[in-house]
């Protein structure tokens, strides 16, 4: 299918390619994942690269089922005390830390055992501490290949790296994560193309390395794919403020005007060793290509990279599909032509020549190459998706509603409602939805003031804390009223989500529903016993504002409304008012009975698959955004 007629049929066939080929990952390996001709699962990147992807696509779909298979594939690897099976320390592999990542997606998340995935990941972060490196500091690939960074290696560590810094509160190792970068810049960039080689040996003896540089001697495709994918998951986490951010972002800038030069023209894709396409035996590669969509869509996405590289991945993915892709008669897809491996040194001997990088056998759905496609098609998918939220910013209150609990670093840490908690009391996958959409997510821990509520777009007040919740509650005032009522009729979109009266300060966040003709009422509803889930359950009519496609959700024990003018409802159910919206000056509340979007309640981990909170989530998300006045 030509990229054009994808991206034309419409919100639900957007999701097909990265979806489509995680059910295919899943019936090829429906208990475990088991990578290349091995008869069992071992600890092993590849299969933490899929993974990867496939806890994306569950972020991307709420499909509970997504989450299982990450969790079970990991539960495989760890007894109780978060020892790894088949995994050694002493190898200092650092292939074995990539799958780390997926330790610290399962232990952000509410689970019964989860302190055994800090555990396992503690170990790998172990590993680092204690991996031998060269004379400047950069990690050696494995231990039995001395004094030898690979380009590899980027991939295989700093993402877990960054996230677990940024988890367990190691600020000052991100000035590491760096220097390994910083190092790949100085030694292994070509002056002339500025494409990277595979690797350097800072002891000049093996004999692939140049005697002068240690470089070895091929820009090969996927190890470049790897350094730049590295670039752009280690920002994720890499701290706004730290000076070494605008040096990070630097090399992909550097970068990308390289892979766009050394793009095909015609097909949009990249060749196996990347400067030489015209030569015998080169061929375009599956996982490089699919590699370079993703970093330059992301990087555009996320704004590292000037708009013009969306063009880029556009094309090089109209290529991936058309080349790489095949429809099998079971219903499953297949990617073809992915190189299974490249290496340097070893025994048998590998000595970085262009024979030998062309002599590696090619392999249909292979993981290197199916975790890019999907890595890849979510990011083409949330391109051509709506960007309704595109230069607009959501802002969250943690003032109003502050709670705290213990922390992962051992001092407390807000939760409940906030866009980092991910556990069942937060907003994360919420948030998740907006920033998809294009906006920005940021959260306000004090006072609304026409200074503190500038450059919002959309304002989110929820479950306002009483003296049960928080010893010292932040009660909504007068003067708060005023610079929210303010601000919302110069345009803000103001959303009101209340709970029920026992765990919500009701009589002060009324005072602010009533400017806009909206009370929450002492009446609570959709009480649910245990897992009787159907006793929560609210019909949404076909025809309703905002909710093109959702017809069932979820919400239990929430205050119904009652309505003055200006304010309409929107949703009800057997004579209650569930949700409301009024229009007051330029701008829109939005007003529930119930925080129902956390993501207990969105995941798809708990409720029946007939609810659509998710669905609901993300319709209304991209309603509240567009109702922002043009500026």
């Amino acid at each position: 299918m030509a990229l054009s007629t994808w991206l034309s049929v419409g919100v639900q066939a957007q999701s097909a390619w990265s979806e489509r080929m995680v059910e295919s990952v899943m019936r090829w390996h429906p208990d475990s994942i088991v990578v290349g001709g091995k008869k069992t699962a071992l600890w092993n990147y590849e299969q933490g690269f899929v993974l990867k992807g496939i806890e994306r696509v569950w972020t991307r779909t709420g499909h509970g089922r997504y989450f299982e298979y990450l969790r079970q594939n990991t539960d495989r690897f760890l007894d109780k005390e978060g020892n790894i099976r088949t995994y050694k320390r002493s190898d200092y592999n650092l292939d074995h830390v990539a799958s780390g990542r997926t330790l610290l997606t399962l232990y952000q998340k509410s689970l019964p055992d989860r302190t055994r995935y800090r555990q396992a990941a503690d170990r790998l972060w172990a590993q680092l501490g204690q991996q031998p490196r060269t004379p400047e500091g950069g990690y050696w690939h494995k231990q039995r290949y001395p004094h030898q960074m690979w380009l590899d290696g980027l991939f295989m560590a700093e993402p877990f790296a960054a996230e677990y810094s940024a988890l367990f509160g190691h600020p000052e190792h991100f000035q590491d994560i760096a220097r390994q970068f910083a190092l790949i810049e100085a030694r292994a960039v070509d002056e002339k193309t500025g494409l990277i080689y595979h690797a350097f040996d800072a002891s000049r003896k093996e004999p692939w390395a140049d005697p002068k540089t240690g470089r070895s001697g091929q820009f090969w495709g996927r190890a470049v794919g790897w350094y730049a994918m590295a670039l752009v998951d280690v920002l994720d986490y890499f701290p706004a403020d730290h000076p070494e951010r605008k040096t990070l972002i630097g090399y992909l800038q550097r970068l990308a005007p390289v892979l766009l030069r050394y793009q095909d023209a015609s097909s949009g894709l990249w060749y196996q060793i990347l400067d030489q396409a015209g030569r015998e035996g080169n061929y375009p590669e599956a996982s490089a290509s699919c590699m370079f969509v993703y970093a330059l869509a992301k990087g555009t996405r996320l704004g590292y990279l000037p708009a013009t590289y969306a063009a880029a991945a556009r094309k090089g993915y109209e290529g991936v599909l058309s080349s790489f892709v095949k429809e099998e008669t079971d219903g499953t897809l297949s990617l073809h032509q992915t190189v299974s491996v490249g290496g340097l040194g070893g025994s048998p001997y590998r000595d970085g020549s262009y024979e030998y990088y062309l002599s590696e056998p090619l392999r249909t759905n292979d993981l290197k190459g199916v975790g890019a496609f999907i890595f890849a098609s979510l990011e083409m998918e949330i391109a051509a998706g709506s960007r309704v939220g595109e230069g607009k910013s959501v802002l969250l209150d943690t003032y109003f509603n502050r709670e705290f609990r213990p922390g992962t670093s051992g001092q407390p840490e807000p939760y409940h409602y906030t866009w980092d908690d991910q556990q069942h009391s937060g907003f994360w996958l919420w948030g998740t939805i907006f920033r998809d959409l294009g906006a920005q997510t940021r959260s306000l821990p004090e006072v609304p003031t026409a200074g503190t509520l500038a450059g919002a777009d959309v304002y989110i007040i929820v479950d306002p804390d009483t003296p049960r919740e928080t010893a010292q509650p932040n009660y909504l005032e007068a003067t708060h009223r005023a610079a929210i009522r303010t601000w919302v009729e110069r345009g803000g979109v103001l959303v009101l989500m209340a709970n029920d009266t026992a765990n919500c300060e009701i009589p002060r966040f009324n005072q602010l529903a009533g400017l806009f003709g909206i009370r929450f009422t002492d009446k609570n509803r959709n009480r649910v016993q245990g897992s009787q889930f159907e006793q929560g359950r609210i019909d949404i009519p076909a025809g309703t504002l905002i909710f093109g496609q959702t017809r069932a959700v979820y919400i239990k024990e929430l205050a119904p409304l009652a309505l003055a003018a200006p304010a309409e409802a929107l949703v009800t159910d057997q004579g209650d008012v569930i949700l409301a919206r009024a229009k007051y000056g330029k701008g829109t509340v939005l007003a529930v009975g119930d925080p129902w979007l956390y993501n207990e309640y969105v995941d798809g981990r708990k409720i029946p698959p007939h609810f659509q909170n998710f669905r609901a989530a993300q319709e209304l998300s991209a309603w509240l955004l567009a109702q922002v006045p043009a500026r």
